[in-house]
Order: C-alpha cells, then structure tokens, then sequence
C-alpha cells in the first residue's frame, strides 16, 4: 500500500504564496507504478474540485481554469513528492486541499486509488 502525506498548509494574507508538498511513502513497488499524482481542494459548504495533475512519467499537466497562471505543479521522482506552488493566493483559494495518486487523470477523487488525509489552506482578505 502507499501513504500520502501532505504538508505546507497554513494561513496567509490574500497575495501572497504557499508551497504545499505530498510525499508517498510505501512499497517501492506500488509507488513505482503511481502514473499520476493531483490536488484536490474543498471549501466549506462546496463540491471537492481538482485543482492541477501531473503525470509523473512524462510531466503533462492539468490545471483547473481559476488556478492557471497562478499554481504550479511539479515532481521529484527521486523524493517520490508532489509540490504545489501557489502564488497570488485569493480568498477564495482557502480549501482543505487534498494529495491523490493512481493510474491515470481523474476529476473524481473518489476514484484515485491513494488519498491523503489534508492540509488547511486559509486566505485572508
């Protein structure tokens, strides 16, 4: 099995920047089969959303229409991690943002077959 373990969440004024992280840890063997790694966010009283996706073999990337120009995603293989960049962070960024690893691209996080447990993200105005 593999664990995802997020961190980097906290709160920051509107403008400014976080950088959260997702490591995997487990059997060498599952990790290595991990095609694609994502984050998620909910915020209070709304749908879970993707937020960005990169596939860790070829780095394509996917990026919601209201985080674009603003987050960055990228891997370290070596470190088994995700980053997230976000930059120019609004109000509205402020979600329990969610790590997520499988085979392949999904907006259903649900069918990501590795979950993190979350990191709070708060803006304020």
């Amino acid at each position: 099995q593999v664990q995802l373990v997020e961190s980097g969440g906290g709160s920051v004024q509107a403008g400014g920047s976080l950088r959260l992280s997702c490591a995997a840890f487990g059997y060498t063997y599952s990790i290595a089969y991990i095609n694609y790694m994502g984050w998620f966010r909910q915020a209070p009283g709304k749908e879970r959303e993707g937020v960005a996706g990169i596939y860790t073999g070829g780095g394509g990337t996917y990026y919601a229409d209201s985080v674009k120009g603003r987050f960055t995603i990228s891997h370290d293989n070596a470190k088994n991690t995700v980053y997230l960049q976000m930059n120019s962070l609004k109000p509205e960024d402020t979600a329990m943002y969610y790590c997520a690893a499988g085979d392949f691209m999904t907006a259903n996080y649900d069918a990501m077959k590795y979950r993190g447990k979350g990191t709070l993200v708060t803006i304020s105005s």
